[in-house]
Order: C-alpha cells, then structure tokens, then sequence
C-alpha cells in the first residue's frame, strides 16, 4: 500500500534596551456565537500622531522555533524548574508544571509555568517568567498575587456534595441530559481571593442549543460555596462553497485519497453526517476532487473546512512562528456536518478539535475562513495565555479568537472571500446578509460593547469581547470613516478624541506577543493594556509611535488613558493627597471640589483612578457625586486578581451638577490585603 502527500486542485474557478516589569484559563470549548443561555497607566513620550515608521527593535521579536527546538528548551526549563520555583519564593510544597516557551532573538525566554501545592493542581496560579540570556530573571507575570498558603488540604465536604452542585449548575443552565463527565478532583482554587481547598467537577451533556456540554464548577471542598464556574467549549479545498476552487493538501493511500494535510501535522476532516458524537467518517474518494461549491454535496463543508485549518496553520507558523495550535508541529482535526440545523461551531480542547453545524436548514455550514481561524485560535489561547472562559478574561479569549480569524481572513488574500474587520460575514447566520460580529464597532450586532465598563464583566463573553475588537480595530486602523476591501467602516471612540492606526501587521504581532507572554488565565482588561504596551515596548520601544497608539486605541473603548493623563482634554480637577485603605474595614473618601463649571457634569465624565493595593479583586470602588449619588466603577470580586488599580472610567454623570464636592470611594471587603487611594482625577471633556 502507497502512503504518500498529494495537493489537490478543485476544476472551479473561482525589546526595549531595558527589560521591563511587564503586566491572565481554565479553557476547554469555544462556541463561535452565545448559547440561549447564558492597570497601570504608561509612561510616554509626549503624544503625537501615531505612524508606522517604526521597525522591530533588533533582537526584540520571537525566534520561529521548531517543535524540536522548542521540546529541547521545555526539557531545559523542566530540569531547572525546582531551582525556579525556589529563586521566585515559593513553598515547600509548591511546584512548577512547565506548559510552554518562547525565546526572543536575544536570548531571552518567556517560560509559562502551572503550579501545584501538596500535589494538587493550582487554578488560577499560573505564571510567565522572563529570563535574560544570562540567567537572570527579568519579570514574572503571576495571575495571582496572592501566596499559595490553602489553610488546609483535607476535604471537610464530601465529593458526592459537589458533584450534586455541578449537577444543578448544568440544568439551571437548560443543560440537555446533563451527567458527570468527570468525578469531582480535588484542587487549590486560586483564581480570585485568598487560594483555598476546593472540588473541580465537570459536567457533560449536551446544552440548551445542542453544544456539548463541558461545564466546570468549582466548589469549596468546606463550606459547599460554588467558587466558579465556566463553560469548557469554545463555541472550519476543492469546490468550496465560500472559497471558490483552491488548493488542498491530502493523502494518497493507494487508489484512495483522503482529507489528511502531511504538509501541516496530519490534520484531518471528518464528516459526522448529523452525529453529535464520536469522530465521524475520515473524509476519502477516489479522485482527489472534492465538492462541488453546494452545501448539498456533502464534501463541500469538508472542503472549506480543510482550507481554513491549512490556511490558519500557515498563518501561526509563517507569520506568527508557531508550529501549530500546541507548538509542537502536531495538527488538530475537523469534523463538519454536526447535528441538524446546528448554528454554530465550537473548538474542544478534550478532542483537540473543531466541529462545524450545517446551519438553519442545513444550508450554510458554518465553515468560512475566519469562523475557522477563529475555532482553531482558542486551541492556541488555550496552550498559551490560558485565559479563563468566563468575566473579562473570558471576553478577552474571544475577541483573541476574532482578532486572528480576522488576520487569517486577510492573510488567505481569497477574491472569493476577501479581509474584512467583519466577523462571519460570510455564512449568513441572521438570516439578512448580516455579519454575526462587528470590530469596527461592535454594538452594531445589538449585544456586543464598544467601550469597557465596570460590570462588563458579567456579560456574556462573545459580548464582552467588544472592547477588545474594537482596540484591535482603533490600533489597526484608526478611527473615522475609511473603505478597506470595498467595506465601509466608521469606528468612533469613547473619548471622542482620534486614533491613528498603526496597520493590522503591527497590532497582530502586538496582541500575539501579549498573548503568549504576557497574558494569563487571569487578565482582565486592565492587565491586557499593560500586556499589550509591555509588548509594543519590547517590539518597538516605550517612545515609539507604536506604543503611544497602544496606549490611545485603549483610551479609545475607556481602558486606561491618553499618554500624558486624563481624557486628552478638557478640564481637570485632582486630588494627590494618600489615603490609607483599612483591610477588611470600613470605606474611605477622597474628596474633589469642582467649580467654575455651568450646568450638569457630561455623559462622558473620566474619572481617573490610580490606587495601589496588594489585591484589587477585594475593592468595590464608587465615585459618589455632590448629592450623594453613587456611581460604581468597580464591584467587589470583579478586576481580576492583580495588583494596583490604575485605569480611567467614563461616567454617564449627566443627572448630575458639575459644581459641587465629588468623592471617591473605596471599600476593602476582605482580609489580609492593604493599599491606598495615591491619586484621583475628573476630567470633563
């Protein structure tokens, strides 16, 4: 028998010199759409108008490795893992898991470590660190702050209560035939407040819209408290339907040809002819033809499918040096024709690949170019930056996943299907010839945010990942009215004031970067600034035009400020004076007189905030008005389990008199962490 690669033609046509302390997921399955149910301010150089003159500092960017050189510098990095574990401080009974490496032109390494305590796994502990050439360690990135010091490892509540739990927390959800699909471990939750003993379970099943279920529920293995939960699927050529004829890559077995790529992994396509389970049938025929370009033949899908999966392997490895979705030149596989009347696609990170609906009425399968580079990237979130599935980090995995199925779309350069800042535009999933997601501004689909607010994170995350598109938009290509590819688009900001893009090259390698060494289970929109300005200063340099558009395109959906302060504008009032935060205690006031204005404060009201606290996830802070009206920024439990509160909020204060004393207000709601309010500023455009 003849095993040999064959390409197959379908007969249609058509670093910053000084190393800097940089800035956080439990990921499982990604849906494309939404089930039924449901930091630090930068220092720069003065603000200009951004360009994109400037090159990649020498030695700054990522080396392409291959899946050998990589394996030998995690064989490295697990041989001295103990000796790392004890140079950054931890415990006794701590240790370092090693998940992956990436080494920069210099020689620096960013090793990304999971952690365990007494042998148990540590959610939420997970960590980057930076090592120059010589050894030293330059920075660590921690989703957690706080010590792994879980007060005990003896389970006071029995496993059965916490699988009873999970149980419940699946069909409150309308989960379909909910079972357990994996028996409750004990593990050490870490992923906000003080690290503690607990049970993970998971759910299987089907959910409410016929999306396998793998839902996670973290439960307190002594009170019974549900900790967390979050949802573990990450809702793909021939004669493609939305492609035209290109070329694939498949497999020769002696008269017989096969979706199998050699050329990128092994990656295969199957066809689960309506099944919701099992691998399906390995797609094969005998002449190497595949589909017709109809979504009734059933080959199409499979072979728009096997495009995309190609298209976004060469993506990763030729633009972003990544040897596949792990790094380590392994491909994944497709399956296509899911259920019936199935509207969505998902990535599993159990099977280690995408699965495709035919959509209603099994017309349009949800296989076009981006929805594929879209599925297999939160394969790549997941064995890199982690970011948990649910709050902002969830939000943030989301728009990762749009941001690269868009640079996917526009690195295929297809006619049939050209780039676009468009999100599934091509499978027509309402109906109307609309697309499913906007980046240039995302309110335009009826649910998704332009512009981060402080409960953003409540929010379904194929919603919260507005903001982050959005930047993404605002960074490539600026704000205002603008065709690309015969699209309109017209991104406004939420400052009001103008972004200069820097071109899509730049902001992709930017976000990449930040993902893959920077970004971790736990990063929140705040921590993601930090991440991406820490990125663009090792890229290009801190005095760049490349970070000061960073920094703006933040501004511009309200994360973080203008370089140089406040809103970019208009009229500020400040407040330097320290104010002590009691741990555990009462809330304090930082009081600001405003006057010398005439009438209400403005719907777009900026209130800077720049506190220092060991753990912002136990503050709840306000900004309370000249009539006592109180104006949450941040809600208690929320920020992500990081340092230091520094980012601005935009306040719709218009019911409010501008004249008059203005406090903020801060509130500590949990013990053994400390801080102070170090600034505040109202900035009325």
């Amino acid at each position: 028998m003849r095993d040999s690669s064959s390409h197959r033609r379908t007969p249609r046509t058509p670093r910053a010199l000084h190393r800097r302390a940089a800035a956080v997921a439990l990921v499982g399955v990604s849906a494309l759409i939404a089930a039924a149910v449901q930091s630090g301010a930068a220092t720069a150089a003065p603000e200009k108008a951004p360009s994109a003159a400037s090159k990649v500092i020498p030695g700054a960017e990522s080396l392409k490795l291959t899946p050998a050189q990589r394996a030998e510098l995690i064989r490295e990095a697990n041989a001295t893992k103990a000796d790392t574990a004890k140079d950054l401080g931890l415990g006794a009974k701590e240790k370092l898991v090693v998940r992956d490496v990436v080494k920069d032109g210099d020689g620096t390494l960013h090793t990304r470590y999971e952690r365990t305590y007494d042998g148990l796994p540590v959610l939420g502990g997970d960590l980057v660190v930076e090592t120059a050439k010589s050894g030293a360690t330059e920075a660590v990135v921690k989703a957690t702050q706080k010590a792994i010091r879980p007060a005990t490892t003896t389970a006071a509540l029995p496993a059965a209560k916490a699988e009873t739990q999970a149980m419940k927390a699946a069909k409150a959800a309308d989960a379909k035939t909910p079972d357990v699909n994996r028996a409750p471990r004990k593990v050490i939750w870490a992923g906000n407040g003080t690290p503690t003993l607990a049970y993970e379970t998971v759910v299987g099943g089907l959910q409410e819209d016929g999306t396998p279920n793998e839902l996670h529920v973290v439960t307190d293995a002594a009170t019974g408290a549900k900790l967390f939960e979050y949802q573990g699927i990450e809702n793909g050529t021939g004669n493609t339907m939305y492609s035209g004829s290109v070329t694939l890559g498949t497999t020769q077995s002696g008269s017989t040809y096969n979706l199998t790529d050699g050329a990128r992994g092994g990656h295969k396509t199957y066809n689960l002819n309506r099944g919701t389970s099992g691998t399906g049938t390995l797609f094969s025929g005998p002449d190497d033809i595949w589909g017709n370009g109809s979504a009734s033949n059933a080959e199409t899908a499979g072979a728009d499918a096997h495009y995309g999966a190609a298209l976004t392997w060469d993506y990763y490895k030729n633009v972003q040096g990544r040897s596949g979705i792990r790094g380590d030149g392994v491909g994944a596989y497709s399956r296509v024709h899911y259920g019936n009347n199935y509207v969505n696609a998902f990535w599993s990170d159990s099977c280690f690949c995408m699965t495709y609906g035919d959509g209603s009425g099994n017309t349009h399968p949800l296989t076009s170019i981006d929805v594929a580079g879209h599925e297999m990237t939160h394969g790549v979130t997941s064995n890199t930056a982690g970011l948990n599935y649910s709050g902002e980090s969830g939000g943030l995995n989301e728009a990762t996943s749009d941001i690269f199925g868009t640079a996917v779309e526009f690195y295929a350069n297809n006619s049939s299907d050209v780039g676009d800042y468009l999100i599934g535009e091509e499978i027509d999933i309402n109906g109307d010839g609309t697309p499913l997601r906007y980046m240039d501004k995302p309110s335009k689909d009826g649910a998704s945010k332009d512009s981060w607010y402080s409960g953003i994170g409540s929010v379904d995350v194929h919603y919260s990942s507005g903001p982050a598109n959005h930047f993404f938009y605002l960074l490539s290509e600026g704000s205002g009215t603008k065709t690309i590819n015969g699209v309109t688009y017209n991104s406004a900001t939420s400052d009001g004031l103008p972004v200069t893009g820097i071109g899509r090259d730049k902001a992709e390698k930017i976000w990449f970067r930040a993902l893959t060494t920077k970004f971790t289970t736990t990063t929140n929109y705040a921590a993601a600034r930090t991440g991406t300005l820490a990125a663009a200063g090792e890229l290009y340099g801190t005095t760049s035009a490349e970070y000061t558009a960073v920094a703006n395109a933040w501004a511009g959906v309200a994360v973080g400020s203008r370089p140089g302060g406040g809103g970019g504008g208009g009229t500020s009032f400040e407040s330097t004076t320290d104010v002590s935060i009691p741990d555990n205690g009462a809330a304090v006031n930082s009081p600001i007189t405003v006057s010398g204005r005439t009438g209400n404060a403005p719907s777009n009201l900026a209130v800077a905030v720049d506190i220092v606290h060991t753990y912002i996830g136990d503050l709840r802070v306000q900004l309370i008005a000249p009539d006592g009206t109180a104006y949450t920024l941040k809600a208690y439990g929320t920020g992500g389990s990081t340092d230091n509160l520094n980012t601005t909020y935009t306040v719709n204060a218009s019911s409010e008199v501008a004249n008059g004393t203005w406090q903020l207000r801060v509130q500590d709601n949990a013990a053994q962490d400390t801080g102070y309010i170090n600034s505040w500023k109202l900035t009325f455009p």
